[in-house]
């Protein structure tokens, strides 16, 4: 059975506290391996969807019989102390339960234990939420019921985990699916303004109103790997995944764990040009196109030269007139609870 804990006002410390009571109440009989599974589920996400889909959340935890505790997030970036203090308190398993947006703060949680000293603790993912594109990247079902199987089977699989640095994290901030600079990040503002709508419709409108508030680019130079692109940039996306915005496929060879990311670069082009290119977006075969420039590399590094940069990382919003990012790969940092691999 699980337990619901409130941490509104719990400090880091109290719950830790509460977490090392957790663990020593859960443990197992002798012989007996009983994975404890901590469940961060955001109520904001899907414009409040994922509120009205905690109760059944919960049932399904139970009637699966995972070992867990659940908590709902009710601040931005309370998800990432959460993940983070369920990593050290010595949780098998932190699955995010929302969309795009709160598995990536997830990521942020684990990484922030790993590299402070504490465990590599898998990710699971739990698909509430508007966006989930990292998780149809890793294969990740949609279906509550099969993502819980997922996290039964608890079938694990490395990938890489990308790093952005500048805009509001000059600290940097970890990503699982993607960095978007220009257009899409512009996109994400708009497709924000249209909670209630799903995630891939709200995107389509949202590119669809960009495209007459977005047409010219910054100038920008881009370095990755020895190589340097200069011009004025509608988009640069940096993908560690294949698509963004519930349907548009950015990268359709990109992998998570090969080491490598895949970039999508597209000049500056009139708006006519712009609505002719969403079918090749949304087909993945946007690199036949003159304006599309790909690439692949494992460091990237975006400057505007002249104007600013509105970026985005999962869904999330960078900076709005940013003026440099760098974003590295780490190969293989995180582990994911998701389906075999099928061979090719």
């Amino acid at each position: 059975m699980g337990k619901h804990v409130d941490l509104d006002k719990a400090t880091v410390k109290l719950y830790k506290i509460l977490a090392d009571s957790i663990a020593e109440r859960n443990t197992p009989l002798e012989g007996e391996q009983v994975a404890k599974h901590m469940v961060i589920l955001n109520p904001a996400a899907g414009g409040g969807s994922a509120a009205r889909a905690a109760l059944r959340v919960e049932q399904l935890l139970a009637e699966y019989g995972l070992h867990y505790d659940l908590v709902q997030t009710e601040r931005p970036w309370h998800a990432v102390q959460i993940a983070r203090e369920s990593a050290l308190a010595g949780y098998d398993v932190v699955v995010a339960a929302g969309g795009d947006g709160t598995t990536n703060e997830v990521i942020n949680g684990l990484m922030e234990a790993k590299l402070g000293g504490g465990a590599s603790v898998p990710l699971g993912v739990l698909c509430i939420g508007r966006g989930n594109d990292f998780t149809s990247t890793v294969g990740i079902p949609e279906d509550l019921d099969l993502a819980l199987q997922n996290l039964v089977q608890g079938h694990r699989r490395a990938i890489d985990i990308g790093r952005v640095t500048g805009g509001q994290y000059p600290e940097g901030r970890f990503f699982g699916n993607c960095v978007g600079v220009g257009f899409d990040a512009i996109g994400t503002i708009e497709a924000s303004k249209l909670p209630h709508l799903g995630g891939f419709l709200s995107y389509l409108i949202a590119v669809l109103k960009t495209i007459f508030l977005y047409n010219l680019g910054p100038l920008i130079e881009v370095k990755y790997d020895g190589q340097t692109l200069t011009r004025p940039s509608l988009l640069i996306s940096v993908m560690n995944g294949r698509r963004l915005g519930g349907g548009f496929i950015m990268a359709p060879e990109a992998k998570p764990d090969d080491g490598l990311f895949d970039l999508c670069m597209a000049g500056e082009v009139s708006r006519a040009r712009m609505f002719a290119l969403i079918p090749h977006f949304l087909r993945g075969t946007q690199a036949t196109q003159e304006p599309i420039i790909t690439a692949r590399a494992a460091h990237v590094s975006i400057t505007a030269l002249e104007g600013s940069l509105p970026a985005q990382t999962d869904g999330e919003i960078l900076c709005i007139d940013g003026k440099h990012l760098e974003v590295n790969l780490l190969p293989r940092e995180m582990e994911v609870i998701c389906p075999p691999q099928e061979k090719t």
